[in-house]
């Protein structure tokens, strides 16, 4: 099968910032065939995010870290929180907005995130399961477990051994 000609065209034009900035405009995934230099375009990288979040997978990895076009990205998208810079691995409210998006985020956090309660409190909202992720402490948490188990019932194997027998969770186990 031959190469859509529109990556054709971006691989001839990787190095043409006007071409490149255009091109992502509209499709926002063809990021992935600009140069290096390109790629490490503020500009070019914040329309190609915007377009399509998925792009920031392409971003430079000095760009993974602009809080800017990485909160771009993952408030619309959640997943993509996994391209997130180290730098912002500790940023709370970045990090709430992917989990709104996606709860299975919790998973590429920092382990100081995952014993945060709101923000483990909001991944399990949105998906209960992921709080076997969460730190030992707010797996004994009653407030988590009840989201939790709100969401998934099956997350009680995951939940800790003091609130596993609290009747309120025994409850909602059914």
């Amino acid at each position: 099968m031959p190469e859509p000609i529109e990556i054709t065209n971006m691989k001839k034009n990787s190095d043409n910032r006007e071409y490149v900035l255009n091109t992502v405009k509209e499709n926002g995934k063809l990021l992935e065939f600009a140069s290096d230099t390109l790629k490490n375009d503020r500009e070019i990288v914040c329309e190609a995010v915007k377009n399509n979040p998925e792009a920031l997978e392409f971003a430079s990895n000095i760009l993974k870290g602009d809080r800017e076009i990485v909160y771009e990205s993952v408030s619309k998208l959640g997943w993509t929180y996994c391209y997130a810079g180290e730098n912002l691995l500790l940023d709370k409210e970045l990090l709430i907005a992917g989990l709104k998006k996606s709860g299975q985020i919790l998973y590429f956090s920092h382990p100081d995130m995952r014993d945060n309660k709101e923000v483990v409190l909001e991944a399990v909202k949105n998906k209960g399961i992921i709080v076997k992720y969460a730190s030992s402490r707010l797996r004994d948490d009653k407030e988590v477990a009840i989201e939790a188990m709100k969401q998934d019932k099956s997350c009680y194997i995951f939940l800790g051994e003091n609130i596993k027998k609290d009747e309120e969770i025994l409850e909602l186990k059914g």
